[in-house]
């Protein structure tokens, strides 16, 4: 537990990052608080930067974990520079103008980094990651009607961008390895539904496909696929998923695997370092060891390590909502699952109004909602709110009730996940 004379260092000052300092200043901590990041400007959350920002419909207002004046006026200390060390035995990180910062407690939420293609064509100008808000601000400059864009990926990045650039005007093709949009997660049937969504708003859609090499005279000029189709583009947006950055703790005392190795309380190997956010691989109450990247997990990750730090002992054993918005459809999500037996619905695939159960020999895992869902965070009648006792139970319900519409929402909830609350 922290005294009023720790100094505590966060590496990384996103949402997560953020939000662990704001939240052990609302919590009354006195101590040092150190936010070193490598992006200039105060916290925020990204999902602006593949929709509403990026189609230049609002700011970043609304996003920010605390407006600008806040940080000063609660003493956390924000500095830019990158990180070029880290010394755990000593406690201290090492800086890239050679500044030793030394901690008493170190929170790394370092997040990730796009993934590149490792293929010929890639350093080209013209072709984008999409991470920062730098990075948002050339895609959007290189953006009009007519602009011709190839999209590589077909996850919540990818997708999203494909929307957001055909609201824009632009012609969109998008390459993917899969072979329905954003199946991993959501699986066939409803993948194949938001590829759907895409095609009819003017999306041409490429699946089992992946981007081999690109070519140009100095810009990109042509995407060619390992089927030797050769697409010309003017833009190409790469949305291959993140990499945890965490190579800096790589040789040091702090155990890692697709990620930081952190326990139910977010503590690492070393008692002296937490994780949160993308880069934090966590040991769930629930869910098994998972490491995820949307934004709420971030935001109350971050919150959750500030309230540890301070000697809150609970698990945090939050039931991972997250949401994607896709031209009119709202996408809500709430659970976790990477593989299950079955998925029910309940509703219609082909009216693009549903409930789709993730389940594991009967264990309801997660629920999606396609413009039925609510919200999961703030709308109490929403049905797929009403569900989460569900999820949070590991609930085994008979099919046919899942797919009834004739059972309410809450009665379900009610019957088969009681003692249970959202």
């Amino acid at each position: 537990m922290l005294s009023s004379d720790d100094r505590v260092v966060i590496v990384g000052a996103g949402l997560a990052g953020g939000n662990v300092a704001a939240r052990l200043r609302e919590e009354g901590f006195a101590g040092r608080v150190l936010l070193l990041g490598d992006e200039p400007g105060i916290p925020f959350g990204r999902p602006p930067l593949s929709k509403t920002y990026l189609r230049g419909e609002g700011t970043l207002d609304g996003w920010y974990v605390k407006p600008a004046d806040w940080w000063d006026a609660h003493g956390v200390e924000r500095r830019t520079g990158v990180v070029v060390d880290v010394d755990v035995d000593a406690r201290e990180v090492v800086l890239a103008d050679g500044a030793r910062v030394a901690w008493d407690r170190l929170v790394w939420c370092a997040g990730g980094r796009p993934r590149a293609l490792p293929i010929p064509g890639a350093e080209l100008s013209g072709v984008h990651l999409l991470r920062r808000v730098a990075d948002c601000d050339a895609i959007k400059c290189a953006v009009r009607p007519g602009v011709r864009v190839v999209v590589v990926g077909m996850g919540f990045i990818g997708s999203e961008v494909a929307a957001s650039l055909r609201q824009l005007g632009a012609s969109v093709t998008v390459v993917m390895r899969d072979a329905v949009a954003l199946e991993r997660v959501l699986g066939a049937d409803v993948g194949g539904v938001m590829g759907a969504i895409h095609r009819e708003h003017g999306v041409e859609v490429l699946p089992s496909s992946g981007v081999v090499r690109l070519e140009g005279d100095g810009v990109v000029q042509r995407a060619v696929t390992d089927g030797g189709v050769a697409l010309q583009c003017d833009l190409v947006v790469i949305g291959a998923g993140i990499i945890p950055n965490v190579e800096l703790l790589q040789g040091t005392s702090v155990a890692l695997d697709n990620g930081v190795l952190v326990d139910a309380q977010c503590r690492s190997s070393v008692a002296t370092v937490s994780a949160a956010g993308d880069c934090a691989n966590q040991l769930h109450p629930l869910f098994g060891r998972v490491r995820v990247e949307h934004y709420n997990n971030a935001e109350k990750m971050g919150r959750y390590v500030a309230r540890s730090l301070l000697g809150d002992d609970a698990p945090y054993d939050y039931l991972h909502t997250f949401w994607s918005d896709q031209y009119e459809h709202s996408l809500e999500y709430v659970g976790h699952a990477t593989q299950w037996d079955d998925v029910a619905i309940r509703g219609s695939l082909e009216e693009r109004r549903f409930l789709a159960f993730y389940l594991q020999r009967g264990v309801v895992l997660a629920i999606a909602g396609l413009n039925r869902g609510g919200d999961p965070e703030l709308d109490e009648d929403g049905e797929l709110y009403a569900l989460k006792p569900l999820v949070a139970a590991q609930a085994v319900v008979p099919r046919e009730v899942l797919t009834d519409e004739a059972v309410d929402a809450h009665a379900l909830a009610s019957r088969f996940a009681a003692g249970v609350t959202p």
